[in-house]
């Protein structure tokens, strides 16, 4: 597992939040995103590319929300309103799990893991479009 560290290419060019080829968990419970983080990054094909966020990361790195603040970003198309939602659950102590995927069925794989706890919102990023991943209800 390895640090979160917001990068450019992981940013659209007007500066929001868009990682291409990454899927983003949250989670209510830290000790479940932990759980999932470690199954995943015991995969073998993974390389590494996993990171858990805290909530405070998620505010500040993401949300860019200062300290305190209850000032949201302008939902800017899907990207702005997704962050929102990212900031909405940080705020409620939810914690993140993003992951690096290679191909579908990383990705497939990523969220099969995560779906074995409850998770509150995820997102896969694609080149050019999110794909929501649901949560199974029984």
């Amino acid at each position: 597992m390895k640090n979160f560290e917001l990068t450019s290419d992981m940013l659209t060019m007007g500066g929001v939040f868009y990682p291409k080829g990454y899927v983003f968990i949250m989670f209510p419970d830290a000790n479940d995103a932990a759980k999932v983080a470690r199954e995943v990054d015991a995969d073998r094909d993974n390389g590494g590319e996993t990171m858990l966020l805290s909530p405070a990361s998620v505010l500040r790195d993401i949300g860019k929300v200062d300290g305190e603040s209850d000032v949201d970003l302008p939902s800017v198309g899907t990207e702005g309103a997704t962050v929102n939602k990212y900031i909405q659950l940080a705020r409620k102590g939810h914690h993140a799990m993003m992951v690096k995927v290679k191909s579908d069925e990383h990705a497939a794989s990523v969220v099969a893991a995560a779906k074995k706890v409850p998770f509150s919102y995820g997102q896969r990023y694609h080149l050019l479009a999110m794909e929501d991943i649901e949560q199974e209800t029984a």
